[in-house]
């Protein structure tokens, strides 16, 4: 095998990548992407050894915490493809693993620690030769685990730990932080690599991952509607001006608002894409005339679609495709996003913006995009616009207008196995009402499902952190009509993609959710024996076709 791996749905044949990866990645930014989180465990080790003999970097330097954290976001599915990048981080890690070992060596000599001296050789590497990274990173790699059950559960507390890194990151980038989700992140990073715990221990560690999941959005719901309002509903515009536009992606809140603020007065149009259509609901963005609507769809979808936007596309974190040949020139990455080739715009200084002057006079020459589509789509029930409402809410249920309420949340892919989730909302009765966040959405947030006394059929909370707001949600109701979480008419089908899917995945677990539906497949990283555990104490469960699954869902409720 040229590399290893299976952290998202799409994985091949359901398996595993061995050649290159669907995403796009090749085996060597795989491999690279293995080394540095190897490395990461290396540091975390290291750190909780250091802090035993009170060994402490500053608290208030936030650049070790920012490191790792970049960093485990950077290896989720689609963020990241530059090489170079991979390179620049692995040679980091080493110098900070150095020097950790060599204060830790000054104690052992002085207080007789013992060094672990096999984890500080493996860890360790000195080399100018890249190739001997690769070399490296399969002994490290996923695989490096035998037992097929310890290798699951690691596997699945790593890839919840990537996606809470994720929302962790975005919280950070708007001045947030809690000092106890990094000293989980660092007690996580470190379990993974110890040999000794056992299935039970590992089992509690992904449950706290779940806690601690729930924690990380909470922080940057904090983060987002703190820095830019409560999201309200508002109907965005799909369609085209006809002035010049830049497209931004991702999901950076604080890089939308430092786009429109430099754009503002060039004639330039801004539209969002993919998981940046909630922007339009925050209030504070609002203000600028500018902030035209959202252009197209998916993230999967983004190569036909960027074609035909003419203008330039900013990817502020995933969800990147290998770009075509006809858009490539237009395209631009900034953050923790990269591709090789592709022209990156270096971060913020403190107390500065980004600099995207380089993308506006680009976009001043370009043509207007040509329209694919036209209309509006409605979206911003966040939980504090839906907790407003309450009140009409709860008289619905009770009157039976509403009768059940359906969580179809989570990620979009490409395969066509997708398209359960279009028929499924479809085929769901006119007094059902779907919850969404995430990219899922775009399956049908544009079909014309009508309202139920004035509350849209489709609740759109946002991006796919914005599941918070479901769960908020679900607890409230559950807490005025005096019933259990599990005794609500709520029924959970989620779809999942990549690592953020599993921390919300986690923290619904965590929250005491059970008769999770997860779909379109399960994870090939659970192993059947984990499998066997999810399905038997959470009752998580897979998806088959859309027209039993209404069946057998609608009636569970109901019972």
């Amino acid at each position: 095998m040229n590399m290893f791996c299976y952290q998202c749905q799409e994985t091949a044949k359901n398996s595993g990548c061995t050649v290159k990866g669907v995403c796009g990645k090749t085996a060597r930014v795989s491999n690279l992407q293995d080394l540095l989180i190897y490395n990461l465990k290396g540091i975390a080790d290291l750190m909780i050894q250091a802090k035993k003999y009170s060994i402490s970097f500053d608290e208030n330097n936030k650049g070790m915490e920012n490191f790792i954290i970049e960093s485990l976001f950077s290896t989720i599915t689609n963020v990241n493809f530059d090489e170079n990048y991979f390179v620049s981080k692995i040679g980091e890690s080493l110098k900070i693993k150095n020097h950790y070992r060599e204060l830790l060596e000054k104690k052992a000599d002085e207080k007789s620690v013992v060094i672990n001296d096999e984890l500080s050789e493996a860890t360790v590497w000195q080399t100018d030769d890249v190739n001997e990274y690769h070399k490296k990173a399969v002994l490290v790699g996923v695989l490096s685990i035998e037992n097929e059950d310890v290798r699951s559960l690691k596997e699945l507390l790593m890839y919840g730990l990537k996606g809470l890194a994720a929302y962790y990151h975005h919280a950070n980038v708007l001045g947030y932080y809690e000092k106890d989700i990094f000293d989980f992140v660092i007690e996580a990073l470190d379990a993974v690599l110890n040999e000794t715990l056992g299935a039970d221990e590992l089992t509690g560690l992904v449950l706290k991952c779940g806690e601690f999941g729930v924690k990380t959005m909470a922080l940057l719901d904090k983060a987002n509607t703190e820095s830019y309002g409560n999201p309200e509903p508002t109907e965005v515009n799909i369609g085209a001006g006809k002035n010049p536009g830049i497209l931004i992606s991702g999901h950076d809140l604080k890089d939308m608002e430092e786009l429109l603020k430099q754009t503002e007065g060039t004639g330039v149009d801004i539209y969002t894409h993919g998981e940046m259509l909630p922007a339009h609901y925050y209030p504070n963005f609002k203000k600028y005339a500018h902030f035209l609507g959202n252009y197209g769809g998916s993230w999967w979808k983004q190569a036909e679609e960027f074609e035909k936007f003419n203008g330039p596309i900013l990817m502020t974190t995933n969800c990147i495709v290998p770009p075509r040949n006809t858009y490539k020139d237009r395209l631009y990455t900034t953050g923790t996003a990269g591709y090789d080739g592709i022209k990156h715009i270096e971060d913020r200084t403190e107390g500065g913006m980004k600099n995207f002057a380089i993308i506006i006079e680009q976009a001043k020459k370009c043509a207007s995009p040509e329209e694919i589509e036209s209309g509006k789509i409605v979206g911003g029930f966040a939980h504090n616009y839906v907790l407003s409402i309450a009140d009409k809410i709860l008289d619905a249920v009770k009157s039976g207008a509403i009768k059940n309420f359906i969580v179809l949340a989570g990620c979009d892919g490409r395969h066509s196995n997708r398209e359960y989730y279009t028929d499924f909302a479809e085929g769901l009765p006119k007094d059902a009402v779907i919850l969404t966040a995430g990219c899922a959405k775009y399956r049908y947030n544009k079909l014309l499902l009508g309202d139920i006394g004035g509350i849209p059929r489709v609740l759109d909370a946002g991006q796919c952190n914005d599941s918070y707001s479901l769960a908020i949600i679900a607890l409230k109701l559950a807490e005025v009509l005096g019933v259990g979480i599990n005794d609500l008419p709520i029924i959970y089908n989620i779809a999942w993609y990549e690592q953020k899917a599993v921390i919300v995945l986690l923290a619904l677990i965590y929250l005491g959710v059970k008769k999770i539906h997860l779909g379109p497949t399960l994870p090939a990283f659970i192993s059947p024996n984990i499998a066997k555990v999810l399905i038997e104490k959470f009752e998580i469960g897979g998806v088959t076709n859309a027209n039993d699954d209404l069946d057998n869902m609608l009636s569970s409720a109901k019972a």
